[in-house]
């Protein structure tokens, strides 16, 4: 592959967003490490590699799309949303990137596949709805307001946490689920909030998610009520005995949120403003999970 080639094929597949996986593959383990079962680090690996083609797949079919439904020239772009940008400046590239996405597709199935092989058929419902989640995001999911919003905290929460520490411990728990959630609801929350700079395009090729619904000002409502979601979440699970006094450091990051609510309310319907709010919600996003998940660690080591 030429140099140009691979350039292509990581703006393909958004590589500066796929670290968000690791993110929520740690707090699967974290799970199973805290609830005393057994890591199988060759496992962890082999999930990580599912769980990064599935991402992969999803964006670079998502690429695919918006390039041939004309959503690409149609978008402002900032750091975070619009696409990338690859496709228009390499249309050559739109057939591999079509074949990129149903090959990480595949390459997930087949690690779901050998994993229901060895743990057994109760992982099953978790793989059937994360990939339904892949195949139809984009073209299908996109069309409706509640589908578009709770699908890819569902890809990335229960589908991905709890699916992690189904495969290394062998059952579900109340602690995989109750993690699970603070996921759900932050990447949600990512991609609702990177939805405000493109309804006008976003309506113009038939989606319909709640900015355009319900206006960005109503949209912002809904992004404050998820990110309490996320936070409570943490706060219910201590308070139950799923989550140890050391994974409160997760609502750390509550120093970022207060802040960032209060500017996407504020500029909702101001883009060039809303940005930066936008790079902050990444941020939260990415170091709820890891700091929950390393206190997690800490108190399964100590």
């Amino acid at each position: 592959m030429s140099r140009h080639g691979f350039r292509a094929l990581l703006g393909i597949v958004r590589f500066p967003f796929l670290i968000l996986t690791p993110a929520c593959v740690a707090l699967g383990v974290a799970s199973t490490a805290w609830t005393g079962a057994h890591v199988n680090y060759g496992y962890v690996l082999l999930i990580l590699v599912g769980a990064v083609s599935a991402h992969a797949s999803v964006n670079a079919l998502n690429e695919y799309s918006d390039y041939r439904s004309g959503l690409d020239f149609k978008t402002t772009k900032t750091p975070f949303s619009g696409g990338s940008g690859t496709l228009p400046r390499f249309p050559e590239r739109a057939g591999g990137a079509l074949i990129a996405g149903w090959v990480c597709f595949i390459l997930t199935g087949l690690i779901g596949v050998y994993f229901v092989s060895v743990v057994g058929p109760g992982l099953i419902p978790i793989g059937v709805v994360g990939m339904i989640t892949i195949a139809t995001y984009t073209d299908y999911i996109t069309r409706s307001p509640v589908l578009c919003l709770v699908a890819p905290g569902l890809g990335f929460g229960p589908c991905m946490v709890m699916g992690t520490d189904y495969v290394l411990s062998g059952s579900y728990s109340w602690t995989a689920f109750i993690v699970s959630l603070i996921p759900f609801f932050l990447v949600s929350n990512l991609l609702l909030l990177n939805q405000f700079p493109d309804v006008d395009a976003d309506r113009s090729i038939g989606r319909n998610h709640f900015p355009i619904v319900k206006g960005r000002q109503g949209a912002a409502v809904l992004y404050g009520v998820f990110l309490a979601g996320a936070y409570g979440s943490i706060l219910i699970g201590y308070a139950a005995g799923w989550i140890p006094a050391a994974g409160l450091v997760g609502l750390g990051t509550g120093i970022l949120a207060i802040p960032t609510v209060r500017g996407v309310a504020r500029y909702a319907d101001e883009i060039t403003k809303l940005v930066p709010h936008m790079g902050r919600n990444v941020l939260i996003t990415l170091a709820t999970p890891v700091l929950l998940a390393t206190g997690m660690l800490w108190d399964a080591a100590a």
